[in-house]
């Protein structure tokens, strides 16, 4: 496999270690044929990013750092690239960290990390936590812009929040919900990833505030945790699973639909209504085969626009002052499910 670039920086292109890059092109054994594939996307990315570097001049490097489940993830990874060649002003280099449950420190040592090698910004998803507020304040200390994405972080030191506008879409979710259930008293189950998600924390409070005041009749059994995660999620609800007598309906904020629609069945429940967030892989197929309701979608291709828009303007590269970029809610029918894309946002 020909190139000119070195393997460490193949190996950060493709998200690889140097060891499977060096065993790829140097064609020895143990090297799957996906990760021959990526690797040859990869030096083919690195060489169209030297063609527009020498068309424009400036090279720039953004690290995500997301703690998601993979479905999320690779979205971000999509969409990122999939809006880089609007970026005119730069050669834009992203760079992926990303795990599905951060373990305590593991997102503030990551940022540790950045702060010491460099970074033009650094587009965040991650629990508010003490310590990623301080890694937070000390990147924008040392000159590096932070985002955060659909979720935030409580501290005016970062740069921008970049996501969907999570009061518009609980309130959107309880006035679906109380327009489409059948009149009577019952039981509505609000599930949340995790405490420590700001923005499904301003999902629930919003859900709860508008659905108490349009169907008072109903009540609300609020869970959280699962990370949106198989297992993890499953656990969650199967120690849970008595307190959900007389369940008609569910808000689910924080993913993992297929397995809380599977422990439901497996306990006998079947909600009428069941409305969930994002239209990842998942999600569609489950509004077309019917468990699925509505889905309250945003468009991540725009959120990360927004997020390289943000980082041009805190380098004065783009005109404008960073803030809070946040996308409409779409209610997703099965009737108007939009064509699947590159960058389709799954969270």
């Amino acid at each position: 496999m020909t190139h000119r670039f070195p393997i460490k920086e193949i190996a950060l292109q493709a998200g690889l270690s140097t060891a499977t890059i060096d065993r790829a092109i140097n064609g020895r054994a143990h090297v799957s044929p996906q990760t021959k594939a990526r690797v040859a996307a990869a030096i083919e990315e690195l060489e169209t990013q030297e063609a527009q570097l020498a068309a424009r001049g400036r090279r720039m490097f953004f690290d995500f750092v997301i703690e998601a489940p993979a479905r999320f993830s690779r979205e971000v990874q999509n969409a990122a690239l999939s809006v880089l060649p609007q970026v005119g002003v730069a050669v834009c280099r992203p760079r992926f960290l990303t795990q599905e449950i951060m373990q305590d420190g593991d997102a503030a040592r990551a940022l540790a990390r950045i702060a010491q090698r460099g970074s033009h910004g650094v587009c965040l998803k991650a629990r508010d936590l003490p310590e990623i507020r301080a890694g937070v304040e000390r990147l924008v200390a040392a000159g590096i812009p932070v985002v955060s994405l659909v979720t935030d972080i409580q501290t005016p030191a970062r740069t921008a929040y970049v996501g969907l506008d999570n009061h518009s879409a609980g309130a959107t979710a309880a006035y679906l919900m109380s327009r489409a259930l059948a009149p009577g008293p019952g039981r509505v189950l609000a599930m949340r990833s995790n405490d420590r998600f700001l923005g499904e924390e301003e999902r629930e409070a919003a859900f709860t505030k508008t659905l108490s005041e349009m169907r008072p009749e109903l009540a609300i059994c609020h869970v959280s945790g699962g990370a949106g995660v198989a297992f993890e999620t499953a656990r969650l609800l199967d120690g849970l699973i008595e307190q959900l007598d007389d369940l008609r309906a569910v808000y689910s904020m924080g993913g993992g639909n297929r397995t809380i629609l599977d422990v439901l069945r497996q306990n006998r429940y079947c909600p009428d209504i069941f409305i969930a967030h994002d239209l990842d892989r998942d999600n569609r197929g489950l509004i077309a085969e019917g468990p699925i309701s509505f889905i309250l979608h945003h468009d991540l291709r725009a959120d990360m626009a927004n997020v390289f828009q943000a980082f041009l303007q805190f380098h004065k590269l783009a005109a404008g002052v960073p803030s809070r970029a946040m996308s409409n809610v779409q209610v997703i029918t099965p009737e108007n499910i939009p064509r699947a894309c590159g960058g389709e946002n799954p969270r």
